[in-house]
């Protein structure tokens, strides 16, 4: 697996495994109303674009398969982490995490879902608060979640 920094090129790859992942990893956690309002089958591909280009973005690349991407910003925001349904549980989102904390010197913060809070609990992020967000007129649960630099 190779993890590299985003290219114009992975955008699409991008929103289609966002898709993927979240209609198939996060469907215990969110209701099909839910999912639909989180991830709409049509992106905005020029927001995804514009958003990844801000951010540092890395890619996870697999036998010339995008199976994974996260991003984050200067003031450590955490916003995406997603590995693709079919590549859950390598140590993909591992990698991209520990590339992406290592990319800011200072604390960190993520919005993290139902489904992928354990995950960011086992990485010694501590939970600040749960909070509705509004996404699309419907209401979905996550949680604000920090990790302290030392």
């Amino acid at each position: 697996m190779l993890i590299r920094k985003y290219l114009k090129s992975d955008c699409e790859s991008s929103a289609r495994l966002f898709y993927e992942t979240v209609h198939n990893v996060n469907t215990a956690d969110y209701t099909k109303q839910q999912l639909e309002a989180w991830a709409p089958k049509i992106p905005d591909l020029q927001m995804w674009d514009k958003s990844f280009e801000k951010n540092h973005t890395l890619v996870a690349v697999s036998e010339g398969i995008l199976v994974g991407f996260g991003d984050i910003d200067e003031k450590g925001y955490l916003d995406r982490l997603f590995v693709h349904k079919d590549y859950q549980k390598k140590g993909i989102a591992t990698a991209i995490c520990d590339r992406l904390e290592k990319a800011v010197d200072c604390d960190i913060t993520t919005h993290a879902s139902i489904t992928a809070k354990p995950f960011f609990e086992k990485r010694g992020y501590v939970l600040v608060k749960e909070q509705q967000v509004e996404r699309r007129g419907v209401l979905l649960k996550n949680y604000v979640m920090k990790k302290v630099r030392t």
